[in-house]
C-alpha cells in the first residue's frame, strides 16, 4: 500500500492537470454536445493512461455513455462513474485556491473518475495485477436519473462480485456511504374554473386555493423518525392577478430510507382528492431510485475500506446520507456496494464546490487497496 501512495503522491499535479481538463470540459446534463466532448475528454485519458478503448453506449438524447474494461478474471468488480454535471456552461469557473480547487463537477464527480482511473494507472505501473476484471462505467445522465443508463448499470452489476462508487466522500467528514435515502420525483397539475376576479369571483373555482391545501397535506407526510421527507419545491399556477386560476402544477421530491416507504408514500399520492368541489387532480411520476438500504454486503466493503485505510495512516467512518447515487440501483439488486469512495471536499450543486487537493492520491490509493483486497 505504501509504495502505491507514494506512487501517487508523486504524481499529484498530474492527477489535478487531468481534472482540470474534465472540468473545463463542462457537461451539464442537458448538452449532449458538451456532454458528448467531455466523453471525448475521458477517452483521451483512459487510453493514455490505461491503453483502454471504450465500448461506447450511443444516445439520441443525452450523452453517449462509456464502458472500460481492465485486467482480466472470470470474476468481476465494478466502478460507477457519471460525468455530467447540474451547471449550465459558465456558471462556475475551475481555480486553485491553496489546498481547494473549485469547478463546476469537481467534487461531484469528476474528481472520483480521475481518483478512480490514477488508482488503476498506479497498479498497473507499480506491477500491481487483479484475479478479477474491472468494468468501469462511466455514464452521461446521473443528475437527472440515469433514464437512459439504469438497465446498462443493472445489467454490469449483476454479473459483478462487488460494486464500488466513486461519488463524493460525505463533507466534513470524509466517511463513506453505506447507505442513501430513495428518491422519488411526482407532478401533480390541478385544474379549477375561470372566472373574473372582480365581477365573478364566485363562479370561479381556484385552482391555485386547491394547490395550498395539496401542499400542506403534502407536507405534512414527512416524518423524520421514518426518514421519510417531502418537500414541494416548484410552484406554478394561475395566469393573471384578476382571474380565479383555472390550472395550477406542483413539483414534489420524496426522500425515503426503505422501499415499503416509498409504496406506502406513492399510494396515498395518487391517491390524493381534491379538498374543493370542481377542482380535478392528475398525478405523474413515482419513485426513480430505491433506496440503498445498508446491507451485510455493504458493510463488509466497508470493513475492507477501513481495513485499508488504516494501513495507509487514517481511519473511516460510515454514514446514512440523504441524496441518491447509482448505487442505490446496484444495492437494491442485492450486490455489495460501496459509495463514497471519491473525492473529498464540499459544496455539491452548490457555488463552493472544490475538492481537497492533497486528498486526491490518498483516496485513490484507498480505492486501489480496496480493488487489492476484493
Amino acid at each position: 500500500m505504501d509504495n502505491v501512495l507514494a506512487y501517487l503522491k508523486q504524481h499529484q499535479a498530474e492527477m489535478l492537470d487531468d481534472l482540470k481538463t474534465l472540468v473545463l470540459a463542462e457537461s451539464p446534463t442537458h448538452s449532449k454536445e458538451r456532454v458528448d466532448q467531455c466523453g471525448a475528454e475521458i477517452q483521451k485519458l483512459f487510453k493514455k493512461h490505461l491503453h483502454l478503448d471504450p465500448e461506447v453506449n450511443a444516445q439520441v438524447q443525452r450523452g453517449d455513455h462509456l464502458r472500460f474494461s481492465y485486467g482480466a478474471g472470470e470474476e468481476q468488480i465494478l466502478i460507477l462513474g457519471h460525468f455530467d454535471t447540474v451547471w449550465d456552461v459558465g456558471r462556475l469557473s475551475y481555480r486553485v485556491e491553496g489546498n481547494r480547487a473549485y469547478g463546476p463537477g469537481i467534487l461531484d464527480m469528476k474528481g472520483g473518475i480521475i481518483q478512480a482511473l490514477w488508482a488503476l494507472k498506479a497498479c498497473r505501473e507499480l506491477g500491481i495485477s487483479f484475479n478479477k476484471r474491472i468494468i468501469f462505467l462511466c455514464t452521461s445522465d446521473e443528475e437527472t436519473g440515469s433514464g437512459t443508463s439504469r438497465e446498462w448499470i443493472e445489467r454490469e452489476a449483476v454479473q459483478s462480485r462487488a460494486v464500488l462508487v466513486p461519488e463524493p466522500a460525505a463533507a466534513r467528514t470524509g466517511a463513506l456511504k453505506t447507505s442513501r435515502k430513495g428518491v422519488g420525483r411526482f407532478g401533480i397539475k390541478i385544474s379549477g374554473k375561470a372566472a373574473h376576479a372582480g365581477n365573478h369571483h364566485q363562479d370561479g373555482i381556484s385552482a391555485v386555493q386547491e394547490m395550498a391545501h395539496q401542499i400542506l397535506f403534502l407536507h405534512g407526510l414527512t416524518d423524520y423518525a421514518l426518514g421519510t421527507t417531502l418537500n414541494v419545491g416548484v410552484v406554478r399556477g394561475g395566469s393573471v392577478e384578476n382571474v380565479v386560476a383555472e390550472q395550477a402544477e406542483l413539483g414534489v421530491d420524496l426522500r425515503i430510507s426503505q422501499v415499503s416507504e416509498g409504496e406506502r408514500i406513492s399510494k396515498i399520492i395518487y391517491g390524493l382528492k381534491p379538498h374543493l368541489d370542481g377542482t380535478t387532480l392528475q398525478v405523474s411520476g413515482g419513485v426513480n431510485r430505491p433506496p440503498m438500504e445498508r446491507s451485510a454486503g455493504n458493510e463488509q466493503l466497508f470493513r475492507l475500506a477501513a481495513a485499508c485505510a488504516a494501513e495507509l495512516g487514517f481511519s473511516l467512518t460510515e454514514e446514512a446520507v440523504g441524496g441518491g447515487s447509482d448505487g442505490n440501483f446496484t444495492s437494491a439488486l442485492g450486490i455489495p456496494t460501496l459509495d463514497g469512495l471519491g473525492a473529498v471536499g464540499e459544496g455539491i450543486h452548490a457555488e463552493n464546490e472544490h475538492v481537497d487537493i492533497d486528498q486526491l492520491p490518498i483516496r485513490a490509493a484507498l480505492l486501489a487497496g480496496l480493488l487489492r483486497k476484493l
